[in-house]
C-alpha cells in the first residue's frame, strides 16, 4: 500500500516538498486555504484586461538559481525565465545610475575606480556559484558537502554591508549599487551577516541572473502543480485546514505554514519546548506595495534605468541605512527603500500595447497602517523619475494588513516568513539540531521560516521532504 503525504498550504514551498515526495511515489494532497494555487507566486490582471499583476513576488534570483527547481526541468510545464537586458539598477540624484549586469566584466567596467573592487568581491563566488547557491540554499548548521565553495563566500559573509561597502569602493554609485542588493535582508546595512546578502544577489547577478517567468509568477506555481500531477499527485483548493486531524491519517503532513498559524493549528500536541520557540518567533519589516498601470514607459532621469529587471530606489549608502534604522525604530521613513520591478523589461505580455505595468513595494514598520506609505513610494519614483505621476492610469495600493489577509504567511506584511536578525539568522524556527522537525513523528514545517527563509526557490520544501522521507523508511 503506498504511503500517504499531506500539505498544508501551496506556496512554492508546500509545491516544491509536494513534488519530492510524489516523485518518491507516495500519495501526496495539497491543501491550500485559497482560490488559486501559489501562496506568494500567484498573479492576476490586477490593473484590468490585458496586466498581468504579480500580486507577491516577481523578481527570482533564487528561482533560476534553485537545485530543485533545476533539477526539475519545470521548462516541460511551460516555466520560462526571461532575462531584462539590465539586471538591476541603483538611481542616484547626481551622476549615472550604478548598472549590476549578468557580465561582471561590464559591470567592473563601468565602476570605473571601483571596478576591480567589485571583481574580487564578486568573483570567487561566481565561479564556484552552483556549489554556493546549493549550500546557501539550505540550513547551516551542516557538514558542507563543498567546503572551497563555502571558504569562498564564508570570509564575505560575516560583515555588515556598509563596512564592507565603505573599506571596498570609492565611489557612492558602488556603494549603493552594493547596499541595494543587500537590502533585500530587510536589515540595515550596519547589521552583521548583511554582505552575504549584496555577495550573494551580486553573485546571482553574474551568474543565473535575476529573471522574471513569463506570464507572471503563477507560471511557477503552476509548473509545480503540473509537475505534481505528472507523479499523481493534486491539488485541493478553497481548503483551509485549521486541525490536523483533517489530514492526519496521512503518514507524514508538511507545513507551509508561519509560527503563528501552526500555534492556532487544532489536533498538534507539540513538544512545550518547541511551543515555546514558536511562540517567541519575531516578524519582521513589512511590506507597502503599489502596482501602477502608466500611459508609456518610466521617464527615468537616467534613461538607461528602463532596460533594467530590477531598480532600487534608496539613494546613497547613508540614505539607505537611515532609512532602515527608522523602519527598525517602528517610524515610517520620509524616504523608504523601495524596490521596483519592470517585468515588461523581459516580458512584454505584462501589459497592453503602449502600457506598462510598474511593481513596487517599500519596506516600512510591521504592521504599517499608515496612509502616507503609498505617497511616499511614489515620491521616491517621482525623485528619480521626474513626470512618473502624470503617466498613472491607475494604482492599485496594499498596506502589509492587506497583503496578511490575501496570504496569511506574510504576517504584518513580512515577506520573508521572519526577521533575519539575531538567533534568527542561524536557527529558524528553533535553537535545534533539524529545522524542519516539529517534535511530533511524522509533521514537519516547510515554510519560509525554515531554511534557507524567504524567496521563490522551493527549498525549504525539499529540504523537508526529505527529511520526511527518511523518517518514513526508519519506520
Amino acid at each position: 500500500m503506498r504511503a500517504t503525504a499531506a500539505v498544508v498550504g501551496s506556496g512554492p514551498n508546500g509545491l516544491g516538498a509536494a513534488v519530492v515526495l510524489a516523485r518518491a511515489g507516495l500519495e501526496v494532497v495539497v491543501h491550500e486555504a485559497a482560490p488559486t494555487p501559489g501562496g506568494a507566486a500567484r498573479s492576476a490582471p490586477l490593473l484590468g484586461p490585458g496586466t498581468v499583476v504579480d500580486l507577491g513576488a516577481a523578481v527570482h534570483p533564487f528561482g533560476a538559481a534553485s537545485p530543485l527547481l533545476r533539477a526539475l526541468d519545470l521548462g516541460r510545464h511551460g516555466l520560462e525565465w526571461l532575462h531584462p537586458p539590465v539586471v538591476a539598477a541603483h538611481p542616484l540624484d547626481d551622476g549615472p545610475a550604478g548598472l549590476l549586469h549578468r557580465s561582471l566584466a561590464r559591470t567592473a567596467e563601468e565602476l570605473g575606480p571601483d571596478g576591480r573592487a567589485w571583481t574580487a568581491l564578486h568573483r570567487g563566488v561566481a565561479e564556484r556559484w552552483e556549489d554556493v547557491a546549493e549550500t546557501a540554499l539550505g540550513p547551516l548548521l551542516r557538514r558542507p558537502r563543498h567546503p572551497a565553495a563555502l571558504a569562498s563566500f564564508g570570509l564575505r559573509a560575516p560583515w555588515p554591508a556598509a563596512a564592507t561597502a565603505r573599506a571596498l569602493f570609492r565611489t557612492e554609485r558602488a556603494r549603493g549599487l552594493f547596499a541595494g542588493s543587500a537590502a533585500h535582508a530587510v536589515l540595515p546595512p550596519g547589521h552583521v551577516l548583511t554582505s552575504a546578502f549584496g555577495t550573494l544577489f551580486g553573485a546571482a547577478a553574474h551568474t543565473t541572473g535575476w529573471p522574471v517567468a513569463r506570464g507572471g509568477s503563477q507560471a511557477v506555481a503552476d509548473a509545480l502543480v503540473a509537475e505534481l500531477a505528472a507523479h499523481g499527485g493534486r491539488v485541493v483548493t478553497d481548503s483551509p485546514v485549521t486541525d490536523l486531524r483533517q489530514v492526519r491519517p496521512a503518514d507524514v503532513v508538511l507545513l507551509d505554514l508561519t509560527p503563528r498559524q501552526v500555534l492556532a493549528l487544532g489536533g498538534l500536541d507539540l513538544p512545550p519546548r518547541y511551543r515555546r520557540a514558536l511562540a517567541r518567533w519575531r516578524h519582521g519589516p513589512g511590506a507597502h506595495k503599489v502596482d501602477l498601470l502608466l500611459d508609456g514607459p518610466v521617464p527615468w532621469r537616467d534613461p538607461r534605468v528602463g532596460r533594467a529587471g530590477t531598480v532600487h530606489l534608496g539613494g546613497t549608502l547613508a540614505e539607505i541605512g537611515a532609512a532602515a534604522a527608522q523602519v527598525r525604530a517602528g517610524r515610517l521613513p520620509e524616504r523608504p527603500f523601495v524596490l521596483v520591478a519592470q517585468q515588461g523589461a523581459a516580458d512584454p505580455s505584462r501589459a497592453p500595447a503602449g502600457r506598462h505595468v510598474l511593481w513596487a513595494y517599500a519596506h516600512v514598520p510591521h504592521g504599517c497602517a499608515d496612509p502616507a506609505a503609498g505617497e511616499r513610494v511614489l515620491g521616491q519614483l517621482e525623485r528619480f523619475a521626474p513626470g512618473v505621476r502624470d503617466r498613472v492610469l491607475a494604482r492599485v495600493d496594499t498596506p502589509p494588513a492587506r497583503l496578511e489577509a490575501w496570504n496569511p504567511n506574510l504576517v504584518g506584511g513580512d515577506v520573508g516568513g521572519g526577521a533575519l536578525d539575531g538567533l534568527q539568522q542561524v536557527f529558524r524556527p528553533a535553537v535545534q539540531a533539524d529545522p524542519y522537525a516539529t517534535g511530533v513523528p511524522g509533521v514537519w514545517l516547510c515554510s519560509s521560516s525554515t531554511p534557507p527563509g524567504g524567496g521563490v526557490h522551493a527549498m525549504a520544501g525539499a529540504h523537508a521532504a526529505a527529511r520526511a522521507l527518511r523518517e518514513l523508511a526508519r519506520r
